[in-house]
């Protein structure tokens, strides 16, 4: 059963008013791949002339994170506890983008988790486009979420369910 409809079929908003205020936590990843060839890179760094890519995307995973409900309809503004955001290279051609949300609320934090590893890798793009425009973002997915109704770990049977 979806969440965001009403008996009528018509959105509406999750009202959270009588769940209970726990820890909630979730980690979401997103792959940015890029084209043989595309990118050389020296230690964990990756430089543009927009700057250094990696850092400049952590600060928008972040940003982003804590901005979710501004730019996801019915999502509750959700003051966060942390938010730690984690790119590091698998290869030579992969970055891999992990987004850690905890905050102690009412409802979930999957999508904060999801929004910034998508901006984190978004920005990955836009810095890194002069080079090619062959730059893939995959896999964007959450990884895990712990509190609420159930706990969940990708890779795990799901019996779905939400926030």
């Amino acid at each position: 059963m979806l969440t965001h409809v009403d008996s009528a079929n018509r959105p509406k908003m999750v009202d959270v008013g009588s769940k209970a205020v726990t820890t909630r936590t979730a980690v979401a990843r997103a792959v940015v791949v890029f084209p043989p060839g595309a990118v050389e890179r020296a230690a964990d760094q990756l430089t543009t002339k927009k700057g250094p890519v990696i850092d400049t995307a952590i600060v928008a995973g972040v940003m982003a994170a804590k901005r979710t409900h501004e730019l996801i309809p019915f999502c509750h503004p959700i003051p966060l506890d942390d938010c730690q955001i984690k790119i590091e290279w698998a290869g030579e051609r992969e970055l891999v983008i992990d987004c850690a949300v905890r905050a102690t609320h009412k409802t979930g934090v999957e999508m904060e988790a999801l929004t910034g590893a998508s901006v984190a890798a978004l920005t990955v793009y836009d810095m890194c486009k002069a080079l090619t425009h062959g730059i893939e973002i995959r896999e964007v997915a959450l990884v895990e979420k712990t509190g609420g109704k159930r706990d969940y770990r990708r890779g795990e049977a799901d019996s779905g369910g939400g926030k």
